[in-house]
C-alpha cells in the first residue's frame, strides 16, 4: 500500500517544488519591475520638478536684474570657451568625434549650460538671436541654470549605484532656443532646433493622429517647392513617438497613401524610417486635386478609427500645396466635403480633427488653400520658398495641441520617447522623458516649451536582463506616454491668434481683433534693457569642431594631436576623376609653376627679407584675472630686429612687459599694423592683458590654433 502511494507522494512533492521555483521567479520578476518603475517614477518627478523652477523664473523675465545680468554671461555651444572645462574621461562619455575616448576625448563643463539657436534665428553681431524673445528666453532660461547645475550633481549619486553616468538636462523653448547641461560643444554649429526633436513635440502636444498630404503635381518642381515639401513632410514624421499613428498620402489628378499602407501607423522608429524613405522617391507630374487629396486622408482615418488602432486623441490633417486645383471638383464642393467628415468624426466617434493648410512658395495660390482652412475652423499658414526657420512655419499643429494639456487634468503630463541611439555617446541607446511649460498666470495657460531629461538605458538593462530595443521594452514606454486628450474649446479669438503666430497678419481670418493675451506673448515693457550681447567669450568662433572640443585624456585644452574622425577641411579625402577633370588640374598646375617662376625672379631683396622675419603662430593658453582659460598667439610678423637665435631670460622680460591701455585703443579707429600689438611683445609672444574688455572688435584674441 505504502508503495503504491510513493510515486504520487513523489509527483506531488514534484509540482510543489515546480510550483515553488515559479513562484520563486515570478516573486524575483516583480522586484526587477518594480524597481524599473522606480527608476522611471524617478526620471518623471525629476522632469516636472525642474518644469516647475522654469516656470518660476520666467514670472521673473521682465525684471532689471535678469536683464541686466544677462549680459555677457552666457556661454555658447560653438563658439565659447568654458572656464571649468575638462577632458571627458572615458569611462564618464566617449565623443566619437574625437577618437576612442581613452587617449582623446571632448571637453565638457560640468558646471554651466550651454546656449543654442539655429543659425537662422543667430543673425546679429557675434552670432546672438536678432528677435528679442529669443533674448527674453536665453536670459529668464539662465536663472534656472543654478537648479541645472544643483540636480546634475544630485543625479551623479543616484546613477552612481548603477555604476551609469547621469546623461543630460535641457530646456527648448518654443522659439528654438535650447540650453543644456554639462556643457559640450556642438559639432555641427547653428544645426540644432529643439522643434525638430520627438521629445519637444511628443511633450507640447501629447498623443495624436496625423495625417500628411502632400501635393505633388506638376508645378511643385518649380521654386524648389517639391523639396520644401519634402523637408517639411519629413521633419514631422521625425517629430513623432510611439503614442502617435501617422499616415502619408501623396496626391496630383489622383491620391493615394504611400509606404504600403492603407491607414495610419504606430510611428515607431521602423516605421518612421520607411516613410522617410517612401517620401524622398516623391516626383512631381500630372495634376492638383485636392478633392481626392482630403477623400484620401478621411478614408485612412475612417479605417483606422474602426479597427480601434488610433491614438484616440486628437486628429492633424497637414495639408501641403503650391497651386490651384486643377482637376476634379472645385474648392466649395472641397471645403463641404472637409466639414462633412470633419463632423461625421465627431458625432460618431467622438473625435475631433483640424486641418492645417500650407502654401508653398510666393507664388503660390494662397486664397484657396486660406479659404478653405477659414471655412472649416482650420489653421493657413503660408511658407516663403527661401525660408530659414521651416520649422516656425511648421509650428502650428503642435501649439494648437499644446493649448489643452496646460489643463483639464493634464497638469503633470509627461512624454516618453521610445528608445533611441544617442549622438553622444555614439551607438549608446537611451531614452527621454520631457514635460512642456507653461505661464499659468493666463488663460489659457501660455506654452513656453518643453523641459526633458535623458537616460541611458543600461540601466534598464541590467535590471531587467532585457535588450533596449525588445517588444516589451517599447510596450512600456508607449504604456508611460498616455494622457487625457486634450480638449480644444478654443474661441474665435484664441484660434485667429494660433494664425497669427504662424503666419503673421496675413494668416488671420479677420474673425477678432485682439491682442491674443495667452497665445502670443506679452513683450517686456523695457526693451531697452535687453542686451545687446548674451555671450561670456566667443574665444572659439570660427574654430572647427576639432579645434575646439578633441583634448588629450586628463587636459583642460584643446590638443593639436587629437584631430576628429571626421573628414575635415585638411583630410585627405579620395577622389575620383575624370580625364578632363585631370587635364584641367594639369595644364593648371603648369601655368601655376609659371607664374611662381616669374614672380620669384622679379621679386626684390628686401621682400626676402620681410619673408624671413615671418614666424609659425603659436598659441598658448593660460588663466586671466578672471579666472577664465584665455587664448593667446604669436603675431604674423616677429619682433623687429629680433636675432634668430637670440635667447632671453623670461622671468626678466616677463616684468618688464607693458600693458596696452584699453582705453586709447578704444578711442581710436586707426588700422593697426602687424607691429603693433595690442598687449605687450616678448619674443614674438603677444600677451594680451586679462583686463583687456572681451568680445570687444578693438582686440583680436581669437586666433585660429
Amino acid at each position: 500500500m505504502t508503495y503504491k502511494l510513493f510515486p504520487s507522494l513523489l509527483l506531488a512533492a514534484s509540482s510543489l517544488l515546480a510550483y515553488s521555483h515559479r513562484s520563486l521567479a515570478d516573486a524575483a520578476s516583480d522586484d526587477k519591475e518594480n524597481e524599473v518603475k522606480s527608476i522611471l517614477q524617478r526620471m518623471e518627478t525629476d522632469v516636472l520638478a525642474f518644469r516647475d523652477e522654469m516656470e518660476r523664473v520666467y514670472s521673473a523675465r521682465c525684471e532689471t536684474k535678469t536683464l541686466t545680468e544677462c549680459a555677457e554671461s552666457n556661454f555658447n555651444d560653438c563658439s565659447s570657451m568654458f572656464p571649468s572645462q575638462q577632458c571627458a574621461k572615458a569611462d564618464e562619455l566617449i565623443f566619437s568625434a574625437c577618437r576612442d575616448g581613452e587617449t582623446c576625448n571632448a571637453l565638457w563643463d560640468k558646471t554651466l549650460s550651454t546656449v543654442s539657436i539655429p543659425a537662422a534665428l543667430a543673425q546679429g553681431p557675434l552670432d546672438n538671436p536678432n528677435d528679442n524673445e529669443v533674448i527674453e528666453s536665453a536670459c529668464y532660461s539662465r536663472l534656472a541654470e543654478q537648479y541645472m547645475i544643483d540636480k546634475y550633481k544630485t543625479d551623479e549619486e543616484y546613477w552612481a549605484k548603477y555604476n551609469v553616468q547621469p546623461s543630460w538636462t535641457y530646456f527648448g523653448a518654443h522659439n528654438g532656443l535650447f540650453r543644456r547641461i554639462p556643457a559640450i560643444h556642438q559639432e555641427e554649429c547653428g544645426q540644432y532646433d529643439p522643434r525638430r526633436r520627438p521629445w519637444f513635440v511628443a511633450a507640447s502636444s501629447g498623443p495624436k493622429d496625423v495625417v500628411l498630404v502632400i501635393d505633388v503635381s506638376g508645378s511643385m518642381e518649380d521654386y524648389g517647392r517639391m523639396d520644401i515639401a519634402k523637408e517639411a513632410a519629413i521633419t514631422i514624421v521625425e517629430t513623432l513617438t510611439v503614442a502617435d499613428r501617422v499616415a502619408v498620402v501623396s496626391f496630383s489628378s489622383r491620391a493615394a497613401q504611400i509606404g504600403g499602407f492603407n491607414s495610419l501607423i504606430r510611428a515607431t522608429n521602423e516605421n518612421k524610417e520607411r516613410l522617410i524613405k517612401a517620401i524622398k522617391n516623391l516626383d512631381a507630374n500630372e495634376a492638383t486635386n485636392f478633392y481626392d487629396a482630403f477623400n484620401t486622408a478621411f478614408n485612412a482615418l475612417d479605417k483606422t478609427i474602426r479597427s480601434e488602432s488610433t491614438s484616440g486623441c486628437n486628429i492633424a490633417i497637414l495639408f501641403m500645396t503650391d497651386g490651384q486645383i486643377s482637376e476634379g471638383p472645385g474648392a466649395n464642393e472641397v471645403i463641404k466635403l472637409v466639414n462633412d467628415r470633419t463632423g461625421q468624426l465627431s458625432a460618431t466617434f467622438d473625435r475631433n480633427a483640424t486641418l492645417f493648410t500650407f502654401s508653398l512658395g510666393q507664388q503660390a495660390d494662397h486664397a484657396v488653400t486660406k479659404s478653405i482652412a477659414c471655412s472649416t475652423n482650420g489653421i493657413w499658414t503660408p511658407v516663403d520658398d527661401f525660408t530659414g526657420d521651416l520649422v516656425t512655419a511648421m509650428s502650428s499643429y503642435y501649439k494648437l495641441f499644446a493649448l489643452g494639456l496646460g489643463e483639464g487634468g493634464n497638469e503633470d503630463f509627461t512624454a516618453w520617447v521610445e528608445p533611441y541611439e544617442f549622438t553622444n555617446p555614439a551607438g549608446k541607446m537611451g531614452t527621454t522623458v520631457s514635460a512642456p511649460v507653461y505661464d499659468r498666470s493666463v488663460k489659457p495657460p501660455l506654452f513656453l516649451g518643453v523641459v526633458a531629461v535623458d537616460s541611458y538605458m543600461d540601466t534598464l538593462e541590467q535590471v531587467l536582463g532585457e535588450d533596449a530595443t525588445s517588444s516589451t521594452m517599447l510596450q512600456r514606454f508607449v504604456l508611460l506616454s498616455t494622457a487625457r486628450c486634450p480638449k480644444l474649446g478654443l474661441t474665435e479669438c484664441e484660434l485667429d491668434a494660433l494664425r497669427f503666430l504662424g503666419g503673421g497678419e496675413e494668416a488671420t481670418c479677420g474673425v477678432c481683433n485682439s491682442t491674443y493675451t495667452g497665445i502670443v506673448p506679452e513683450k517686456c515693457p523695457f526693451q531697452s534693457d535687453l542686451p545687446n550681447n548674451l555671450w561670456h567669450n566667443t574665444d572659439m568662433e570660427g574654430k572647427k569642431y576639432e579645434d575646439r572640443a578633441c583634448c588629450e585624456s586628463g587636459g583642460i585644452v584643446p590638443s593639436k594631436s587629437c584631430p576628429s574622425n571626421k573628414l575635415s577641411d585638411g583630410a585627405i579625402a579620395e577622389i575620383v576623376l575624370g580625364d578632363g577633370a585631370l587635364a584641367g588640374i594639369t595644364i593648371g598646375s603648369v601655368f601655376l609653376l609659371w607664374v611662381c617662376l616669374v614672380f620669384l625672379k622679379l621679386g626684390s631683396s628686401s621682400f626676402y627679407k620681410k619673408i624671413s622675419q615671418v614666424k609659425e603662430p603659436e598659441v598658448r593658453w593660460g588663466i586671466s584675472d578672471e579666472g577664465m582659460l584665455r587664448t593667446w598667439s604669436t603675431p604674423v610678423q616677429s619682433k623687429v630686429g629680433a636675432k634668430p637665435n637670440e635667447q632671453t631670460d623670461p622671468e626678466a622680460s616677463l616684468s618688464s612687459i607693458k600693458q596696452t591701455e584699453p582705453d586709447a585703443s578704444l578711442n581710436s579707429n586707426k588700422q593697426m599694423e602687424p607691429e603693433e600689438n595690442l598687449g605687450a611683445t616678448y619674443e614674438g609672444i603677444s600677451i594680451v592683458p586679462p583686463s583687456v574688455p572681451q568680445n570687444n572688435p578693438a582686440f583680436d584674441v581669437k586666433q585660429e590654433v
